[in-house]
């Protein structure tokens, strides 16, 4: 399968004693340094990335970044620091509206460059949040696949600059399960074989909207009736479902606790890689989509350093070196080029056009609906 294959649409973590990491695990590192590229396969440590208290944040040769849990590490920071002369320090979200109430109560005035995904990216951009960005001061631009030179949630790149996409399936056990699903249907249809044997992740959107689509609906419904629909449709399954969580699910899965595990395609391609029997399927009916940003804050003391960042994470050689080691699909072309063939034409990682065009990315709800969303969330997992 080649690029051209799903290019062409819009696209969009946990300690656990794995080799590789989860979607939320980007850039775990340790021993060995990006400069030249190599990277040792085992054996990459977390970074330090808290601030160092008492720091001053405005220095020109500082850049905060405020970035989710994994997505930087020792190495990377060092790398960018050789390249530039100027040191990097991280500070960790887990998961964009933590980030974005940051952003809002003025404690993320330090940052000068953040990781917003791409539904956070429209709601940051109609809110006044993000900078505009000065695309002439950005290298590579052109080695973006066609679709993220002009991706829906944030149009020419205005205001932010794609990482990292991928989907949102199931993850099952070959073995355990009489057939192997083919939709979000399957959990429904064969509830009383999964009986606590199904987890879902710990995220209102991504499960509200898997249901929404098993129902046959868009995954960003602002209807009332339908969201009600689609939480009265999980208040049935809940006794399938033994958690809501998003990283708890591999351990569980691979001593066989579990059956299927909902989760994201970086995922899934790693934990593949430790049991043969494990699978991952996009629903027919559609999954979510999402792709991981960055972006820099209207308050960002350093917008120079953030620039410098911003070219760094788009050299080819770097990003495709990421996708080789931790699973994510690359938005840039000439990244993609440098791939062996057996990745580019995995089917995990880069589906095909019919499996995507049944896909939807999580866009921003009006507020109203948006509690509503927040209020059938509480009552499902609290009860």
């Amino acid at each position: 399968m080649s690029h051209q294959d799903w290019s062409s649409r819009d696209s969009q973590f946990r300690e656990y004693p794995s080799p590789r990491c989860n979607r939320r695990r980007f850039l775990q590192g340790g021993s060995a340094a990006l400069a030249g590229l190599g990277l040792s396969s085992c054996g990459w440590t977390l970074a330090n990335v808290q601030t160092t208290q008492g720091e001053p944040r405005g220095d020109r040769d500082r850049l905060y970044i405020y970035t989710w849990a994994g997505y930087t590490d020792d190495d990377l920071l060092a790398q960018f620091e050789a390249q530039t002369g100027i040191r990097a320090i991280a500070d960790v979200f887990d998961s964009n509206e933590a980030m974005l109430a940051k952003i809002l109560a003025g404690g993320g005035a330090a940052y000068s460059i953040i990781y917003p995904g791409d539904y956070m990216v429209t709601k940051m951009i109609e809110d006044g949040l993000l900078m505009p960005l000065d695309l002439a001061r950005i290298e590579g631009l052109n080695q973006l696949f066609d679709n993220y030179q002009n991706p829906s949630y944030d149009p020419g790149n205005q205001h932010s600059i794609p990482v990292s996409w991928g989907t949102t399936g199931l993850i099952y056990n070959r073995q355990s399960l009489g057939s192997d699903p083919e939709n979000w249907d399957y959990l429904w249809n064969n509830q009383s074989q999964l009986l606590r044997q199904v987890t879902m992740l710990n995220d209102v959107r991504e499960v509200m909207g898997a249901t929404l689509k098993h129902l046959g609906y868009s995954l960003n419904s602002a209807n009332p009736d339908e969201i009600k629909e689609a939480y009265d449709a999980l208040v049935n399954l809940k006794p399938a479902i033994a958690s809501f969580t998003s990283d708890a699910w591999r351990p569980q899965i691979l001593t066989g606790d579990l059956k299927i595990a909902m989760g994201y395609s970086v995922d899934a391609s790693e934990i593949m890689e430790e049991d043969e029997n494990l699978g991952y399927v996009i629903p027919s009916n559609g999954g979510s989509l999402w792709t991981d940003t960055l972006a820099i804050p209207k308050t960002a003391p350093n917008p120079d350093a953030a620039y410098a960042w911003i070219n760094f994470m788009l050299q080819p050689a770097v990003a495709a070196e990421i996708t080789k080691r931790l699973s994510f699909a690359t938005a840039n072309r000439v990244a993609y080029e440098q791939l062996p063939e057996e990745i580019q034409t995995d089917p995990t990682l880069f589906p095909d056009t019919a499996t995507l065009a049944e896909c939807e990315t999580i866009a921003p709800v009006p507020d109203d609906i948006s509690q509503l969303y927040d209020r059938y969330w509480t009552q499902l997992t609290s009860g």
